[in-house]
């Protein structure tokens, strides 16, 4: 490969530096790396990545754009809303650099499509927002030997790490961080807890930044390290962390040799879940903002519940429901004894938070609590 007229200029920056120079920058062009997200921190690093001349670029998505989207999201536009985020990524790095190839991958990763995905890629960056996903690439990366690039953040504050055990500097994977996923529920997201626009942006391009030293060869990554900012301090520090020997996929005698249900794993220790007998998956009744609508405008005297915050449900809520924020939902609990073999509906603003307010519901005894599928969103739409 050698670099023409058009590249040397592009990358003119990289050839000066001695750590790059043209044998650098062809390995970036030669470079293929996968992005899980084109959220909020996928748009960074697909931008960082595309502008340093990485070759192939791939990106899993099955998301649209919403305008909600576009506080953190800069990868896509205002003109882009209710584009497919895959689409829209791919336009942008399209404008930016036409010499990458993106690839785009419009499916959910999963453990049956995971490794095949996997296995076209030098490197994955884990833009995901869940923990079965972190689980899953975790997993996938260390049985295909390749480097995971880990982020995430939450309000004010950003976390990141290179995982990969069989790299040069060895080091733990996520699972050695984080043995068993956390409580569902636990954990906020950031459509439940917020987030600073601009700091997906930050550990995005620390994710590509990683990336990119991987992909030359150059510098010491954030193996064994795990990189803690925090936007309000504006302070950066890291921790050593250190390999597990006993960790059931990269220790001494692992006991996890392909992937597993990712779902299952970080969802069976949710409180008062019930089992399928066919599917051993947790069992939640749902109704549509249509079926609901239908009863509120038949007068049909309904118990529903908006276990979003307040500022949210100041913003407008469905007809008749009660405000009980999800972090709040316990204590109200022990008022509500009258109401245990009643249906109780509950909402929140996509229907994350309501699923997990159902299966407190129902570890404290109440016969039918039903998730708003869609939630608020879904009712404004409905509303349209």
């Amino acid at each position: 490969m050698s670099l023409t007229t058009d590249q040397q200029q592009r990358y003119a920056r990289h050839l000066s530096l001695e750590a790059i120079g043209v044998a650098g920058q062809e390995k970036l062009l030669r470079g293929r790396v996968l992005v899980v997200g084109a959220g909020g921190l996928g748009s960074p690093a697909l931008l960082y990545l595309a502008a340093a001349g990485v070759g192939t670029i791939g990106i899993v998505d099955m998301d649209h754009v919403e305008m909600s989207n576009l506080q953190r999201q800069v990868v896509h536009t205002t003109r882009r809303a209710g584009m497919l985020k895959i689409e829209s990524a791919h336009a942008a790095i399209a404008d930016l650099n036409p010499d990458v190839k993106v690839i785009p991958l419009k499916t959910r990763l999963s453990s049956s499509n995971a490794m095949d995905i996997l296995s076209d890629f030098d490197i994955l960056i884990d833009g995901s927002d869940n923990f079965p996903t972190r689980y899953l690439t975790n997993d996938a990366c260390v049985l295909a030997g390749k480097p995971n690039i880990f982020a995430c953040v939450q309000g004010f504050e950003g976390q990141a790490a290179v995982f990969w055990p069989a790299g040069p500097q060895g080091g733990p994977c996520y699972r050695c961080l984080f043995p068993e996923p956390p409580p569902p529920g636990a954990v906020p997201t950031c459509a439940e807890g917020g987030v600073l626009g601009i700091l997906p942006g930050m550990m995005g391009m620390i994710q590509a930044t990683e990336a990119i030293k991987i992909l030359l060869g150059h510098g010491e990554t954030l193996a064994g390290r795990l990189l803690l900012y925090d936007a309000a301090r504006m302070t950066f520090r890291s921790i050593a962390v250190r390999k597990n020997h006993d960790c059931p996929v990269c220790g001494d005698a692992p006991s996890i040799r392909e992937l597993i249900d990712y779902e299952h794993f970080c969802n069976a220790g949710s409180p008062g879940a019930t089992l399928s007998q066919d599917e051993e998956r947790p069992v939640m009744s749902q109704i549509t903002v249509e079926e609901l609508k239908k009863r509120i405008d038949a007068g049909e005297d309904l118990v529903i519940l908006d276990v979003r915050n307040a500022d949210e449900n100041q913003l407008g809520a469905i007809p008749g429901a009660q405000l009980m924020p999800l972090q709040e939902l316990p204590k109200f609990l022990m008022d509500m004894e009258d109401l245990k073999e009643r249906e109780i509906f509950v909402h929140c603003q996509k229907g994350g938070r309501s699923s997990r307010a159902c299966a407190i519901l129902r570890s404290r005894g109440f016969e039918n609590p039903v998730n708003v599928e869609g939630g608020y969103e879904a009712w404004q739409k409905l509303s349209a």
